[in-house]
This record gives structure tokens, sequence and C-alpha cells, in this order.
């Protein structure tokens, strides 16, 4: 009987072996090439508003010395701007971007945005891509990435150009942008 047990874990390791040493050290991943991307570009304005009775923008938190920066580094904004076909308010609505921007630069302004486009119009309702940028926002034209996204927008990746179309003194901005965003079928 004791010959026999010694003689079962003598398979039994020597199965094993076998096993691991033929293992493929790739096994932990896998790619699959479809060669089926989809690539869809998106045109609309957002409209961020920081002044009046009912703004689309709020300072939620800042940091010290945040009102002597002029660039207002440390400035966090909460947001739920909406995003429409044309740069004219009342142009039809087709989404709105929510999350928050901040002022992360010491000496120039330099926004990082952690945005949700989502969209409520046409094919795209209920999808959303997400950007998580820097937005050096006194250039004329801006590119911004597109990290991520969901529904027609799941596994999205691509970039955004964002030029601005107007500004005020309060703040006020509203922003063209021209997505470009990369799917899978």
């Amino acid at each position: 009987m004791e010959r026999v047990a010694l003689l079962v874990i003598l398979v039994l390791m020597t199965i094993l072996t076998w096993v691991a040493e033929g293992q493929d050290t790739e096994s932990w991943a896998k790619r699959v090439d479809t060669g089926k991307e989809v690539v869809t570009t998106l045109q609309f304005y957002f409209h961020d508003k920081l002044s009046g009775s009912n703004p689309s923008a709020v300072r939620v938190a800042q940091a010290d010395g945040t009102n002597n920066s002029s660039t207002l580094f440390g400035a966090l904004m909460m947001i739920d701007d909406p995003l429409t076909i044309g740069p004219d308010p009342t142009s039809k609505l087709v989404g709105r971007a929510r999350g928050l921007y901040g002022s992360a630069g010491q000496t120039d302004m330099g926004l990082i945005m952690v945005i949700s486009y989502g969209f409520s119009d046409g094919i795209y309702q209920g999808s959303s891509f997400s950007l998580l940028s820097l937005n050096p926002a006194m250039n004329p034209v801006r590119e911004m990435a597109i990290v991520g996204g969901t529904g027609l927008f799941r596994l999205a990746r691509g970039y955004a150009i964002a030029q601005t179309y107007s500004a005020n003194a309060n703040g006020d901005a509203i922003v063209g942008y021209n997505a470009t965003i990369v799917t899978y079928v």
C-alpha cells in the first residue's frame, strides 16, 4: 500500500512538472485583433457658466492663497455644462458635460480636466466618453485625451480639439469641441 501511495505521488509530481514547464509565459494576457474599428467624429459646443443665479460650474474647493494667484492655482470646479450643436446657448441640446476641472498651473492657466461628456440625442443617446487631460486654456487651440467611454463609446480612445468661441470677464465661456473617437464594432 505504501508503494502505491508513493507511486501515485511520484506520477502526480511528474504531471505537475510537465504542465508547469509547458505553460506559456504570456498566458495571463490575451490579444484579439478583430480589425473592426469605428471612428466617430463629433462637433459640439460646451457652455461653462460661472456667473448668474444658475451657474453650470461652481467652485467646490481651493487651496490657501488661490485668490492671490493669477492662475487661480489650486481652485477646483465641479461642472454640469450643457452641450449644444451650435455656439448659441439656445441651440439644440445634445448632452451634458459633467465632472470637474482644477487649476493645475502655477505660472500658466493649465486646467486638469476630468469630465464625462454624456449624450442625450440621436444614436448616441445614453453614450458617453471620458476626457482626462491637461487643458492649456489660454492657447487658441488645445488637444486633450479621450480615455474611455460607455454605450457606443465603450473602450473609447481618441482626442478632442477645443477652441474658445467666446469668454467674458465673469469666467463664462463657450468652447467648440471637435472629438475624434475610436471604438470597436
